[in-house]
Parts: structure tokens; C-alpha cells; sequence
């Protein structure tokens, strides 16, 4: 029995979020942890924003599917996110692979919900909502849920407009006039528009919402399937688009009526470009909004602090400007630009970092010049070092993005 949008209750819904993914794309950061586990915007991970979208939402049953190098990942998870309450049946959950049905780990994202299908089931949910732990983003998943079930639909795939030369680097959905999917293409080079629009295509989230009936049903076919890449934008859903009624939801922000903030950080680029937007004047992924509040664990660092004025310091001034400064960073007469620091950086005397994404514990050496650069957890930067500023002579000490973006990771060791 379907119920209507109104009756819809959060222990009806059980999330799982996809986080056991190498993240090959965003080396030498995932070198030492999975994808989702990656510090973002300072002080987060990047899978505290599908977390918080679920929290945000009132869903509070949370898998997490971990299975590359997850221990930096299961470890946040056991910090930031222990709040809930068990005795109200509120959790979020690591599942490692298991092995439960054979001696495999997970082959695609459709293969590791088949792989879990005991512990879903032991929930009782009447829908799935199935989630990308490696997306910037905030989603209120009620009203995706909701218009799942005025739609009478079996699965609905979130979907953002997005202009067509953007297209060709993602899943691209055809929808009919009722928003009705009737075609996929995986990264096409001619990309189909939307009906109305020749200029717009619709892209998929790696979000869904499952009626879980016929999503166990379509499982257990994949699985048998031996020339399946058990995965659900390949394989599953696109099956079930041309069997049963698959809708695409249409992510919109709620004030603008446009396509709302949606970034997949899944390349070096597109991860210094995601942290870049929020130290904007103006950021278009608004952190400080109290009424959708992104959750992460907290240490007990002290208050960031800027010492040493220019008049009275010999040119030494500690300065941030346009940047986001986490706790426990000290500016020592340094000056920070476009950049931000996660918690305890120090950024010494005579300094000028710009442009840069500065991870937890860095320390930068006097008279250091920085710019474009994404730095790893506590490296430590000699005095007088000069990074970003000459891409060719980079390369041959670090890991530099066709872009320009130097990477600077503990491997490395300055002369």
C-alpha cells in the first residue's frame, strides 16, 4: 500500500550512503583515505554534507558503505556523528563489505546495496534513499521523497539542469513532458536536451529513492546478471526506466527557481575549485546558514589568532582577507589571501599565501610565497619556499593538475 506525501514519516526511509569509492581522481589526496574522507571547506569531510543533508531532513537511519581505506573515514564518523540516539532507533552506521553473499567485495554501487540487503531489510523501510558520499551540496531528501511517492513512482533519480557543453562529463537523463525517464547516456559527446530547452540537459546526482519492492526484485536480477557492471547509473536504473516508471526530480533552489548549488569534487580541479567558491565575497554555498547547518566533529582547538602590525613590526603583519580561517591557525605576521585554512596552520612572518586550500597542522616557513596550491595534512613548508608560481619547475618536485594547481603532500621532501 503506497502511502500519500503527507504520511510520510522518517522511519519510513532508511539512507545509505556510497563511500568505499578509491577516488583515484583526487591522488595523491586519497593516497591514504577513501574519497568521502577528504577534509573540505577547512574544518568538514566531504561526506559531512550528504550527512547533514540526512540529519537536516529528519532521516536519522544511516548506512554508510565503506570499503577503500576506511579507517580515517569510520574514525570521523565515530567522532562527529555519535550524537544520535540509539534508544530512538537514530544511527549512522559504517558496513564495511561483509561478505555475506559470497566472498566478493563490492563489484558496483547496485552490487554493494545487494551485499547489505540483510541489514536493510532487518529496518523494515518501505524506501531506499541511496547517496553519493563525495558531492558538495544541500538537498532537503523529504521533498525528493515526497514527490517519489505523488508520483507513484518504483525509483526517482535526482537531476540538475546544467548547460549542454557541461554535460558530456556526466550521466545526462531523457525525460518525456511528465518528467518520465525514457533514456540515459553515460558522458555523451552529443548530449540530448531537455524538451523545452534545446540549450539545457539534465544530468543525475548519483541520488535515487527507492519504493524497495521492486528495487530488491531488480537486485536480485543484476546479481544474476554475469555481463553487468552491477552498478545503479549503468545498469539498474536504466533497466528499470524501460520497465517501470522512473521519474527524475528536478533539483531546484527553493528561493531562486534556478538549478541550485551541486558540485561533484571528484578531481583535483574541481576540489581547489568547490573551496575556492566558499572564501567568495559572495560564496554561491552559503556555510553560515543556521536554518541548514553543516555537522562535522569538532575539536578543542583555541580561537584563530593574527598577530604583528605592519608600523610597529618592520613590515610583518598578520592578515586574512577574503579567506576562511579555522581554529587554532596562528597568522604570524603572514598575509593570506582567496585561501583557506583549516584548524592549527601557521602561517609565519612575511608570508603571502593565495589561492591555496591549506589542510590541518600545515606549518609555512618564513618568506614563503604560495599561490594555487592545495597542501596535505601537516606538511611542513621551508622558509623561503616558493610554490605555484612556476608550473614546469613544480612538476618536477610535486604533483601539478593540468590547470596549474600544485599539490603538496608529506611524501615529498624539500631539499
Amino acid at each position: 500500500m503506497l502511502l500519500e506525501p503527507s504520511e510520510l514519516r522518517a522511519k519510513d526511509v532508511l539512507a545509505v550512503i556510497m563511500a568505499g569509492g578509491k577516488g583515484s581522481r583526487l591522488s595523491p589526496l586519497t593516497i591514504d583515505r577513501a574519497k568521502p574522507a577528504v577534509p573540505f571547506g577547512g574544518k568538514y569531510r566531504i561526506i559531512d554534507f550528504s550527512l547533514s543533508n540526512c540529519v537536516n531532513s529528519g532521516l536519522k537511519q544511516v548506512f554508510v558503505l565503506t570499503q577503500y581505506k576506511s579507517y580515517s573515514l569510520e574514525r570521523h564518523i565515530r567522532l562527529g556523528w555519535g550524537f544520535l540516539s540509539s534508544e530512538l532507533r537514530e544511527f549512522v552506521v559504517p558496513l564495511p563489505p561483509q561478505q555475506r553473499i559470497d566472498e566478493s567485495w563490492y563489484l558496483g554501487t547496485a552490487d554493494a546495496i545487494y551485499q547489505n540487503l540483510y541489514s536493510i531489510r532487518k529496518e523494515s523501510p518501505r524506501y531506499l534513499l541511496v547517496l553519493s558520499g563525495d558531492h558538495i551540496y544541500k538537498m532537503d531528501y523529504g521533498d525528493l521523497i515526497r514527490y517519489h511517492i505523488a508520483q507513484g513512482a518504483d525509483a526517482t533519480v535526482a537531476a540538475l539542469e546544467v548547460d549542454c557543453y557541461e554535460a558530456s562529463a556526466f550521466g545526462v537523463i531523457e525525460v518525456d513532458k511528465n518528467q518520465r525517464i525514457v533514456g540515459f547516456q553515460e558522458k555523451p559527446a552529443e548530449p540530448r536536451t531537455l524538451p523545452h530547452d534545446p540549450d539545457t540537459c539534465l544530468i543525475s546526482l548519483g541520488v535515487y529513492v527507492f519504493s524497495l519492492p521492486p528495487l530488491m526484485e531488480e537486485l536480485v536480477r543484476d546479481a544474476a546478471d554475469k555481463d553487468s557492471d552491477h552498478d545503479f547509473g549503468k545498469n539498474v536504473i536504466p533497466r528499470m526506466a524501460r520497465e517501470l516508471n522512473v521519474c527524475a526530480y528536478n533539483f531546484k533552489d527553493r528561493k531562486t527557481g534556478k538549478a541550485a548549488y551541486w558540485r561533484d569534487v571528484g578531481t583535483l580541479d574541481s576540489y581547489w575549485e568547490a573551496n575556492m567558491d566558499l572564501a567568495a565575497v559572495s560564496p554561491v554555498f552559503n556555510l553560515y546558514d543556521r536554518d541548514w547547518p553543516i555537522r562535522t566533529y569538532q575539536g578543542m582547538e583555541p580561537p584563530a589568532k593574527f598577530v604583528f602590525a605592519q608600523e610597529y613590526a618592520g613590515g610583518r603583519m598578520g592578515v586574512a582577507l577574503d579567506s576562511v580561517v579555522c581554529g587554532g591557525c596562528i597568522i604570524s605576521g603572514g598575509k593570506i589571501q582567496n585561501t583557506v585554512l583549516a584548524p592549527n596552520v601557521r602561517v609565519n612572518s612575511f608570508c603571502n599565501v593565495t589561492q591555496s586550500v591549506v589542510m590541518e597542522g600545515v606549518d609555512i616557513g618564513r618568506h614563503s610565497q604560495i599561490k594555487k596550491a592545495i597542501i596535505e595534512k601537516g606538511v611542513e613548508i621551508p622558509p623561503n619556499s616558493i610554490i605555484g608560481f612556476h608550473p614546469n619547475e613544480d612538476a618536477r618536485h610535486f604533483h601539478v593538475t593540468d590547470s596549474g594547481i600544485t599539490v603538496v603532500t608529506q611524501e615529498h621532501r624539500f631539499d
